[in-house]
């Protein structure tokens, strides 16, 4: 008997598997790969976050399973932080649930309130879990092309025009993973104005909210008056304080959202481990210098990349934030695909990406290419994507013979 599941059958093959059992076999031979592609922070976590950690670990009392919804502490320090840097408040216990980190808590929001055949916009490209959250609940998905901001809002009017049924659910994503895209407050007014009068609920994901290297740090959807009528923001510790194996996130704003993430999280787990919660909380009550630092340290990245990039005769525009570069396809090999040129950037310079086409078909032509290696390492990136660039024509001969054979 072959097994027919059918939100399986929903899902397309991953894009990312490809490159990554490229790199696995690389590996597996000696290759030393320079790997910019997954958004892993390779920053350790601030010190003072690590001891906190261990010293909760010791206490008997939090081997115990935890509470699926955050313990008190850690949603006050979620709110706290709302306060200290958006100027916005939040009731811990009716406007905050802790999450395993921001994708679980986009997937478990989807199945806490779509139903099937309910139809969710997303913007593409888009990082996977906006989408395929609620793809698995059983939604079906109207993409909106999210590369051209000037055209936003009358994509978004078209978009509410020419569906049927009526979509519910409208996801934002800035800064942007994978463009780095950023919006102003302006933005968000506009969208909350829009959200009230077609009755869409808005999801907000602000994972990158403190990696930004411009004077004006980006806002949060909340700060609008009224947004919490309509909107709930997802953020993460993953890349603010480098705890992405931790697991640690939360979702804020409107209550019956909120509500209706709590319950379905009470069924599922327990939350994190007590002791990384309790770190979670140091972390967002403790001192920011730590945080000041590691931004620092992506925007010193991103010029080194950037820079050397273009003397090696690929020209990366500079994002404004995130820990992601959106680069185009150099022309070279623009033709064939941006999974094709990654695959040959990994075996023929040792360097991987993660092919934009993988963000949605909107994303094709460009490449993403994350912050997560040293500027000696970008620069040993630089220098063998030079020599890959340099010998193009013999790389595409051999890559069309193998293909004809």
């Amino acid at each position: 008997m072959t097994p027919d599941f059918q939100r399986i059958g929903r899902l397309p093959p991953y894009v990312f598997e490809q490159v990554n059992k490229l790199k696995a076999s690389a590996r597996a031979r000696g290759a030393d790969i320079i790997d910019l592609g997954m958004g892993n922070p390779d920053l350790p976590v601030p010190q003072h976050i690590v001891d906190k950690l261990v010293e909760t670990v010791k206490k008997p009392r939090t081997n115990r399973y935890s509470t699926s919804r955050g313990i008190p502490g850690l949603r006050r320090a979620m709110a706290a932080y709302y306060q200290r840097r958006f100027g916005v408040k939040l009731d811990p216990e009716t406007e905050i649930v802790a999450t395993l980190g921001s994708k679980e808590g986009f997937a478990n929001l989807a199945q806490a309130i779509t139903s099937p055949g309910d139809v969710v916009l997303v913007p593409n490209p888009s990082y996977p879990i906006h989408a395929y959250g609620f793809i698995i609940a059983g939604a079906a998905i109207r993409y909106l092309p999210s590369m051209d901001q000037s055209r936003y809002f009358q994509e978004l009017t078209l978009a509410m025009e020419n569906t049927r049924p009526q979509p519910s659910v409208l996801v934002v994503n800035y800064p942007s993973n994978p463009t780095a895209q950023v919006v102003d407050l302006d933005f968000y007014i506009e969208l909350v104005a829009f959200a009230k009068k077609h009755e869409l609920f808005l999801l907000s994901d602000l994972a990158y909210s403190e990696i930004f290297f411009g004077d004006k740090a980006p806002p949060s959807i909340l700060e609008v008056p009224g947004a919490k009528d309509v909107a709930v923001e997802v953020n993460s510790l993953s890349k603010t304080y480098s705890m992405a194996g931790l697991r640690v996130g939360f979702a804020a704003g409107n209550r019956d959202l909120i509500a209706a993430l709590t319950r379905i999280k009470s069924y599922l787990d327990y939350g994190a481990y007590t002791p990384i919660q309790v770190a979670a909380s140091a972390a967002l009550n403790g001192p920011q210098d730590c945080v000041d630092e590691a931004r620092a340290i992506y925007k010193a990245r991103r010029d080194c990349l950037v820079g050397s990039m273009a003397r090696a005769g690929w020209e990366i525009p500079s994002p404004a934030a995130s820990m992601f570069a959106w680069a185009p396809v150099p022309h070279q090999y623009a033709h064939l695909g941006s999974l094709e040129f990654s695959k040959l950037l990994l075996t023929e310079a040792e360097v991987a990406v993660s092919p934009g086409v993988g963000f949605g078909d909107h994303g094709e032509g460009y490449v993403r290419i994350a912050l997560v290696e040293n500027e000696q390492r970008i620069k040993q990136a630089a220098r063998n994507v030079k020599r890959f660039l340099q010998r193009s024509n013999e790389i595409l001969g051999e890559s069309e013979r193998q293909a004809a054979s």
